[in-house]
């Protein structure tokens, strides 16, 4: 099984790429993980409180999980999970971790990627991050 990371803003239209990502890697399973990446904050009270993010879950509307959970029903052979996480940190080496953490074997986003913060911590990983370590796959 192939797990890929898909940098997103959480907008239904990142979703899709599933369509892609199964197409390409036919026959093989997938796990997709959405994720988005946020710099650290010089704050030591945030840096307590990164345990209880619980609040960045609120930027996922109902429809992106709706919108995943149709897609998983869509290809139930092809895809054996949909999963989000979020990404804290601004250097190569944690990004590494993030990755070798959530065994993801590529990253994959859309040709036209265009980054959406969604709050003022959000980074772009694909300038700043995913220059290495990692496969990219573009698709349109």
């Amino acid at each position: 099984m192939k797990t890929v990371l898909v940098p997103t803003d959480f907008n239904v239209e990142s979703l899709k790429i599933i369509d892609s990502l199964v197409v390409t890697n036919k026959p093989q399973d997938i796990g997709i993980i959405f994720m988005h990446a946020f710099k650290l904050s010089d704050s030591i009270t945030d840096m307590l409180m990164l345990s209880r993010r619980s609040k960045d879950y609120e930027n996922i509307s109902d429809e992106f999980y709706a919108q995943a959970e149709a897609y998983k029903k869509k290809y139930p052979n092809h895809i054996k999970f949909i999963g989000v996480e979020y990404f804290y940190g601004s250097t190569v080496a944690a990004f590494k971790n993030f990755i070798d953490g959530c065994n993801a074997t590529c990253i994959a986003y859309p040709k036209e990627y265009n980054f959406k913060a969604i709050n003022k911590y959000s980074i772009d990983p694909k300038n700043s991050l995913m220059k290495r370590n990692c496969l990219k796959l573009k698709f349109r």
